[in-house]
This record gives C-alpha cells, structure tokens and sequence, in this order.
C-alpha cells in the first residue's frame, strides 16, 4: 500500500510541477521567451531541421504543454490515481 500512496503522490507532484518548470525552462502560455533554455532548444532544433521546428519533436511538444498547462490526460491522471488511493484505503 505505500508503494501506491507514493506513486499517487509522485504523480500528483509530477503534474503541480510539470507547468512551473516548463515555465522556468522559457515554454510558457505566450511562447517561448527569449534567451530562455527553450530558445537556446528552439533554435538548435530550427537548424538541425532546416530552419523549421518539427511538429511532434520535442521542442514543439514542450512549447505545446507550456501553453497548455496541465493537459487533460494529465488531470485525468491524477484523478484517476486519487480515486484509486480511495478504493485501497
């Protein structure tokens, strides 16, 4: 049973502190901000791909969670864990 509290809490953590750090990383709700790590990814990506960031690479796919936030799966998720602890205990 704490093998499943903990992963419920891990998870839980994992999803408050997802949009914060991509946030601290420069992947944030208006774009990437400048001279962030995000745009150090973003321009290492643009040349590596011919001047484009890729949809589906990860540049794109982190900028897309910054602006997002926490996404539905992510909410879903969590919700799901919750209710699981409550089954357990």
């Amino acid at each position: 049973m704490d093998f499943v509290i903990g992963a419920v809490v891990g998870t839980v953590g994992a999803v408050v502190a997802a949009p914060v750090l991509l946030g601290a990383a420069g992947f944030t709700a208006a774009g990437i901000a400048a001279g962030s790590l995000a745009a150090q990814a973003m321009s290492v990506a643009a040349v590596a791909n011919g001047g484009g960031v890729a949809a589906g690479s990860v540049v794109a796919v982190l900028q897309s969670a910054g602006a997002a936030g926490v996404s539905g799966a992510a909410s879903a998720a969590v919700g799901a864990a919750a209710g699981l602890v409550n089954l357990i205990v």
